[in-house]
């Protein structure tokens, strides 16, 4: 729970920085309608479009730490995320520069840029939702320490869960961004985003000390409950499975 809590706050907190990144699309969208309730209606259609590809995202590498858990990795992994994301705030020019992106990266980023610029000649609700999913696409290295934070939990359910909260945390500012134009001074929002790379620092340590398995309740619970949570959950989507590949003669009605 306070992993997934941590989730929501990294985004909340981050949203900050959003507004710097992504507030010139979110002040720019062309939110349809004339009246204040239609505008947040579809101020809000974006961000659930965001916040939808997030989850998504988090489904898809929540699998990839559901997959490395079962070959009996897991911990190793929530310790090397959590890693991940302390190493990335006090050593922020390790990750600059340090990858050459080839032509086709910059493509498919292109196109996407193009097809949201295309959505933006579009005034209406539809168009405010798939502009927010494909928003949630364009990189961004905030989205990157969440998707660490999906791998970290191990699990398909609970990784789509904490890209959601994520997501949802990011709301609140994007969603007065888009309609007020601007609500926080520069200043003010510089002296946040101070505190940025601090939560992140504390969500990676988050995740080492539940890694760790050090017994304490909620923060590190220990090994033997993390299995035991995980064999349930196995359980459960085989039992679902089980269900769904029932033949129809043989359901209840």
């Amino acid at each position: 729970m306070t992993i997934l809590l941590s989730a929501f706050l990294l985004g909340l907190m981050g949203s900050f920085h959003c507004a710097g990144m992504c507030g010139p699309i979110a002040i720019a969208l062309p939110l349809h309608g004339n009246t204040v309730s239609q505008k947040i209606f579809g101020g809000a259609l974006y961000n659930i479009g965001r916040t939808l590809t997030y989850g998504i995202m988090g489904a898809v590498f929540g699998l990839l730490g559901q997959g490395i858990q079962m070959i009996g990795f897991q911990q190793k992994v929530s310790v090397l995320m959590g890693g991940v994301m302390i190493v990335s705030v006090l050593f922020p020019a390790l990750f600059r520069n340090q990858y050459s992106l080839d032509k086709s990266w910059f493509s498919v980023v292109g196109k996407l840029k193009k097809s949201i610029g295309q959505l933006f000649t579009i005034r209406s609700f539809s168009s405010l939702f798939f502009i927010g999913l494909l928003n949630g696409l364009l990189p961004c290295g905030l989205v990157y320490m969440a998707i660490a934070g999906a791998i970290g939990v191990g699990n398909v359910g609970e990784g789509s869960l904490y890209m959601i909260l994520f997501g949802l945390g990011t709301i609140p500012m994007l969603l007065a961004i888009s309609l007020a134009g601007n609500v926080m001074s520069l200043t003010v929002r510089k002296r946040i985003n101070r505190l940025i790379p601090v939560l992140v620092v504390v969500v990676g340590l988050l995740f080492i000390l539940r890694g760790l398995s050090l017994g304490i309740p909620y923060l590190s619970p220990p090994k033997q409950k993390i299995e035991q949570k995980f064999e349930k959950s196995l359980e459960k989507n085989s039992a679902n499975l089980h269900w769904d590949s029932k033949p129809e003669c043989c359901s209840i009605k």
